[in-house]
């Protein structure tokens, strides 16, 4: 139940990828019959990937996964822009990869408002509105949260970025495949993507780029990619990808009710037979994989310990943010306390989970959690 730090790979994915790796191992930049299989596959795969989010196959830029994704939208177009103003608003809540550049172009001259958020993790759009300047040339916001699950009005965002004729860029890594994401529907110019969140894999993404949205690149080279990203294509992985947005397409509706109702069930259960514990993000408007947990007086490093020992994989959180010591920046940007933050425990779906998986978390987590607590000096009792 560690899914939102990579899903397993679709078999069917890995079927279709195989013979990328050794038959038709063409350069799809090469003339003979070999690279013009490969720039067929090439551009088989941009097409199934656009048709997943309603855009047109020129749109979509391959790169090498959601974090060099948002590093292309958010330089690409700052240093593009960068003439008409620095003002780009974000919010408090993003992943590591858009904290992290904004900071970087804050050190190249660039403003950045974060947002915040409220105890749900949900937006006010209005909040947004209010910090548009004359200089706002971007707006960069997650379609959904990871960690928390929160789905933001991303629709609303979109039509207040079209009227003010603002750049809009949308990480959707951790929504697309999960919930239905439009791009024409939500006005949004840049949107993210990865292929390990749709059980593609890992290593490959794409950007999608509104066709006359400019954007300066980050990697130059022979001109792949639009000019946009050189570097050979990674054609074994950018045909999986293709594939696994196929099936995602074909079986979301499927696989995000059965998720919605196991993620149901694990929060209904592990909140009524554990004290003190409290469930994290918007209880309706969230993804329907993602189901996430503080328990006071604990750590989330010690629960995921125990639960391993019992051959359940969990997380405290993103992958990405467990290489320091700090509590995760989206819990804090909820309003935890550090020794609240601390305490987290997220359960992350795939399509292969099952109820009776969600049963044996719910009948020995308790245990866990119990154990864990009478070697807490925090702990009172009840």
């Amino acid at each position: 139940m560690d899914n939102a730090s990579g899903a397993p790979v679709d078999e069917r994915v890995v079927e279709v990828m195989l013979p990328y790796f050794t038959v038709d191992s063409g350069n799809p930049s090469s003339l003979h019959t070999s690279g013009i299989n490969a720039r067929k596959a090439l551009e088989s795969a941009r097409g199934s990937v656009a048709s997943l989010i309603g855009a047109e196959r020129r749109e979509i830029i391959f790169t090498s996964g959601g974090t060099e994704s948002n590093n292309m939208a958010l330089r690409g177009a700052a240093f593009r822009k960068k003439s008409k103003g620095n003002h780009i608003i974000t919010t408090t809540i993003e992943h590591m990869s858009v904290v992290n550049t904004c900071k970087d172009l804050q050190r190249e001259g660039f403003e950045v408002s974060n947002v915040p958020v409220d105890m749900d993790g949900l937006l006010d759009v209005e909040r947004i509105r209010q910090e548009i300047t004359e200089k706002t040339i971007m707006i960069s916001v997650m379609y959904a949260n990871g960690e928390i699950g929160t789905i933001q009005p991303v629709g609303e965002i979109g039509e207040i970025a079209l009227e003010k004729d603002i750049v809009f860029h949308v990480d959707g890594v951790a929504a697309c495949g999960r919930i239905p994401v439009d791009v024409q529907r939500d006005n949004i110019d840049l949107l993210s993507i990865a292929s390990n969140d749709l059980y593609g894999p890992k290593g490959v993404g794409a950007l999608y780029v509104r066709a006359g949205a400019q954007l300066r690149p980050i990697i130059t080279g022979g001109g792949q990619e639009r000019g946009l990203r050189s570097g050979s294509e990674n054609i074994p992985g950018i045909v999986g990808f293709g594939r696994a947005c196929e099936i995602t397409k074909e079986e979301m509706e499927a696989d995000s009710r059965s998720m919605a109702e196991i993620r149901d069930r694990l929060i209904e259960g592990i909140l009524g037979s554990i004290r003190y514990s409290y469930l994290t993000g918007h209880r309706t408007r969230r993804l329907p994989n993602i189901a996430s947990f503080r328990f006071s007086f604990i750590e989330g490093e010690s629960i995921i310990l125990g639960l391993n020992d019992l051959k359940i994989e969990a997380s405290t959180g993103s992958a990405c943010s467990v290489k320091t010591l700090e509590p995760s920046h989206v819990l804090m940007a909820i309003g935890l306390r550090h020794e609240e933050a601390h305490g987290s425990l997220l359960l992350s779906l795939n399509r292969w989970n099952t109820l009776e998986e969600a049963d044996y978390v719910i009948e020995n987590l308790p245990h866990v959690v119990d154990r864990l607590r009478q070697l807490s000096p925090l702990y009172q009792g009840d």
